[in-house]
């Protein structure tokens, strides 16, 4: 007889939002996900599972459970992430407080809520599996780079997948991607005394900047996507220089493009290649290095694809209202799942406050999302 594994969402939540995982690309020396990640396949074991550990990079695991199906069915996978942003300005962020419907503590929302609810819905589908194959993926990194559904997809495939970021129970069909780009200028440095000798690689960066600013606004005054509306751009970072005393010889800048479907690499990189061209022409010093340094697809899927149809006829049933359905801003794991030829929608519970001072799930949709995970899987998966 295998030992009992917590079956209340909310004692589940309160043990996930009580681990830190704070996510140590976004926070230098932050835990990780070591030990949620072995909370989570514990957990996973207890419940029947079959369980594997998938090590993205040294010290990032990921972690898989498999409810095995009685043969014949197609396969789902449910996916959602097990690390978390910082939490600067939190008072206690891993001391899960209830009142009323709400959990909160770092992750309560942004997704330790619906991590909860597939693990929930998962240990149910145990005790009555369908014929195909379940697959929970509890995966790292998606605060940062993604590498952990990125490499859960090397080895694990499914006929379709819910990526369970919180949608307040509605549905999500698409979301934006992004691309980070960097520019670099030079300068020659030299003595503050001398400008006859320096170039001012800050002040070189000068007209990009405001060429950036420029091409925001028109980027956004097209409406590209129904749902997504349009992309963007930004200057997120910049750095440069030595001391005050000195010409800087290099600057540089980090860019952000938010993509909307039908948005490539290749039309982003010819826009700032066009305002560096231009730069150049406006300044013969001027000298530039420019690179992509991340690429992530935005995504989009077909409401009337089968796996979208039956989780809003699953949610219907449950709510006694159709579900909405609509598109996202943040990036999102879709992307990946999409792209590696699975069909995929998401939806899961809701609440507030995703990477801010306070954060909170509601517990009545954590409940409610378990219950639809586990019906679409029994009707999908039949």
């Amino acid at each position: 007889m295998r030992e009992r594994t917590t079956v209340d969402p909310t004692s589940l939540l309160a043990e996930l939002v009580a681990i830190d995982s704070v996510n140590p690309d976004l926070v230098p020396g932050a835990r990780g996900e070591g030990e949620i990640a072995g909370f989570v396949q514990a957990w996973m074991a207890r419940a029947g599972m079959e369980t594997h550990i998938d090590e993205a990079a040294p010290g990032r695991p990921s972690v898989v459970g498999i409810v095995r199906g009685t043969g014949g069915g197609r396969s789902l996978m449910l996916n959602a992430h097990l690390d978390t942003v910082g939490v600067e300005g939190m008072e206690h962020p891993h001391s899960p407080r209830v009142e009323g419907n709400r959990l909160y503590g770092r992750g309560a929302y942004d997704m330790k809520g619906s991590l909860a609810a597939m693990l929930e819905a998962g240990r149910r589908l145990t005790e009555r599996p369908p014929r195909g194959d379940v697959i929970l993926t509890a995966v790292c990194d998606e605060e940062y780079a993604s590498i952990g559904t990125a490499s859960i997809l090397k080895r694990w495939r499914a006929d379709a997948a819910i990526v369970t970021e919180p949608t307040g129970l509605d549905i999500c069909v698409g979301h934006k991607g992004f691309i980070w780009f960097e520019v670099e200028s030079q300068g020659v440095a030299a003595h503050g005394s001398k400008p006859e000798l320096g170039v001012d690689a800050i002040a070189k960066m000068g007209r990009v900047l405001t060429a950036i600013e420029g091409l925001n606004a028109k980027i956004r005054s097209v409406q590209r996507h129904p749902l997504l509306g349009s992309g963007s751009i930004h200057a997120s970072l910049i750095s440069g220089g030595r001391e005050l005393s000195t010409y800087p010889e290099r600057c540089l800048l980090s860019i952000e493009r938010r993509t909307v479907p039908g948005e490539t690499l290749e039309e982003a990189s010819s826009q700032i290649q066009a305002i560096l061209s231009d730069a150049r022409r406006q300044d013969l010093r001027a000298r530039y290095e420019f690179r992509s340094t991340l690429v992530r697809e935005p995504f989009e899927v077909d409401p009337a694809e089968g796996i979208v149809q039956i989780l809003r006829a699953r949610v219907a049933a449950e709510r006694g209202v159709e579900p909405r359905f609509y598109g996202d801003t943040p990036w999102m794991d879709s992307a990946l799942t999409s792209a590696a030829g699975i069909p995929t929608v998401v939806f899961g519970p809701g609440g507030g406050g995703a990477h801010a001072a306070v954060e909170w799930s509601n517990l009545d949709e954590v409940a409610v999302a378990a219950r639809v995970f586990e019906t679409v899987a029994i009707e999908f998966c039949a």
